[in-house]
């Protein structure tokens, strides 16, 4: 309670800059997230191709293998983006996405990227004095993460794009 000697007086005004779409999704969490949710589609896939196969269910494989296809151009996407900003050479961005073929391998990728601290650090929004930073993909990598907000959009777009030329060619193997 205040005594009559000391007015109340109001707030300061704040202002709030946001910085990040989601401030704690770092390159480290978001490969984490998209490697195993990669994993957990493989098991959908999976377990929709077993249910073709014994009870006769069709959309079993339609639904999980839709969402797998997703959430392994997801993975594919982030593989690049976070190879890019962690400076990996091309041929560990080629694997990082490679390993998405074989079910399950995006696990041991990552554990191993994060063993070999190819995870570490956040965010490359500022140009350094490293000689990468000049090229157009770097310059363009600090432009897109300066604005997450168009950088998700563009990406769940692109990603969306992609899938739905990949819809129309047809899955893997064909149609029956």
């Amino acid at each position: 309670m205040s005594s009559p000697d000391s007015p109340i007086l109001p707030a300061p005004a704040t202002t709030t800059t946001v910085t990040s779409v989601a401030p704690g999704l770092t390159p480290k969490r978001l490969f984490r997230l998209l490697a195993f949710a990669e994993a957990i589609t493989w098991t959908m896939l999976i377990t929709g191709l077993i249910m073709r196969a014994t009870l006769g269910l069709d959309w079993a494989v339609l639904v999980g293998g839709s969402i797998h296809g997703f959430v392994f151009l997801a993975y594919a996407f982030a593989a690049v983006l976070v190879g890019v900003n962690q400076r990996w050479p091309l041929g560990l961005m080629a694997l990082g996405v490679v390993s998405a073929i074989v079910p399950y391998a995006t696990i041991p990728f990552e554990r191993w990227a994060l063993r070999h601290d190819r995870l570490e650090g956040g965010w490359r929004r500022e140009a350094t004095d490293h000689p990468a930073d000049g090229n157009v993909i770097n310059r363009m990598l600090r432009w897109f993460l300066a604005r997450p907000l168009l950088l998700t959009v563009l990406s769940v777009l692109g990603i969306a794009a992609v899938f739905t030329i990949l819809l129309i060619i047809g899955p893997p193997g064909g149609r029956d």
